[in-house]
């Protein structure tokens, strides 16, 4: 029986397989030097509202916006789940700030403050300063990251039309199917994957949570002790976990989401198959081995 296409099953799927750890890498590449920033920036002088950005996006953002204006009594919740100002707006507070104060005097429900015409628009300035200064990925940054989906697109066509036609050549294709999926997980990742802060940002705040370690849920944080600016900062630099330790009753009442910050080790990598070397493993056809000597696999025929 002739190979489907003219190419033998071990061939295919080794080249197949090379052809997804390429594009794995070569986006992982792509994603270090598109997302590195400007060299020299620092963090040290940012607020913990653009911390929080940097850490989780506008959602986080807000949280620690809640978390200041919570410690400083000027916001509270009630057990319908909606924010209502309970003091007066502090001094120094940002814009985003001043826009959710004004959302809980609409008795807003919490989860729906993201939608505000001007918590929007507060949020909008503050991430249009940090992609000026070099500290945020932009939008167009993103979406060229975006574009090695459509080669992670085009391997998974290629697969299902390999696979079809080896079931129509009447050969086993068990091999290929693990190929597949393993293509298909390669680019789902790279269309999921996101992150907010360049690589320069990134290594100002591992050194920030170092010197803030006092803040995590794990040395359980009080109000109290470090009142609305420790709140705000606890809640950028580690995940809006830090809420539910210090004021557990608002942050319930207030439907916040148990985000974590996001951190070096998560939003660095970009996709969990960026370096290669986990994602080369992902079949055991890899090296032909177990395919050409036919055991179990048809005569070698695994890939189709």
């Amino acid at each position: 029986m002739n190979d489907t296409w003219g190419v033998s099953g071990p061939t295919f799927l080794l080249w197949y397989l090379a052809a997804v750890v390429a594009v794995a890498v070569l986006a992982a590449v792509h994603r270090r030097s598109l997302f590195a920033g400007t060299r020299g920036a620092h963090v040290d002088k940012l607020g913990p509202q653009q911390l929080a950005y940097l850490n989780g996006g506008d959602r986080l953002a807000v949280y620690a916006s809640l978390g200041g204006l919570r410690g400083a009594d000027a916001i509270g919740s009630a057990p319908d789940k909606t924010l209502w100002q309970s003091g007066p707006l502090p001094s120094g507070v940002t814009p985003l700030d001043t826009a959710v104060y004004n959302a809980a005097g609409r008795r807003i429900r919490a989860r729906e403050v993201f939608a505000d015409q001007w918590v929007r628009s507060a949020l909008d300035q503050l991430r249009a300063g940090l992609e000026q200064n070099g500290l945020a990925v932009t939008a167009a940054q993103l979406q060229a990251a975006r574009l090695w989906v459509v080669a992670g697109v085009a391997l998974v066509l290629l697969g299902i039309a390999r696979l079809m036609a080896g079931l129509v050549n009447g050969k086993p294709v068990l091999f290929l199917v693990f190929a597949l999926v393993f293509a298909i997980i390669v680019t789902v990742k790279l269309w999921q994957s996101t992150r907010w802060a360049t690589g320069a940002a990134l290594r100002g705040m591992t050194e920030l949570r170092r010197r803030h370690d006092y803040l995590s849920p794990r040395q359980s944080p009080s109000y109290a002790t470090y009142g609305a600016g420790g709140a705000a900062m606890g809640v950028a630099l580690f995940g809006a976990a830090s809420l539910y330790t210090m004021d557990p009753a608002f942050a319930e009442e207030a439907e916040i989401q148990r985000i974590n910050a996001a951190g070096a080790a998560s939003s660095a990598g970009g996709s969990s198959c960026s370096s290669g070397s986990s994602c080369s493993s992902g079949s055991s056809c890899g090296g032909g081995s177990s395919c050409g000597g036919g055991g179990g696999c048809g005569g070698g025929g695994c890939g189709g």
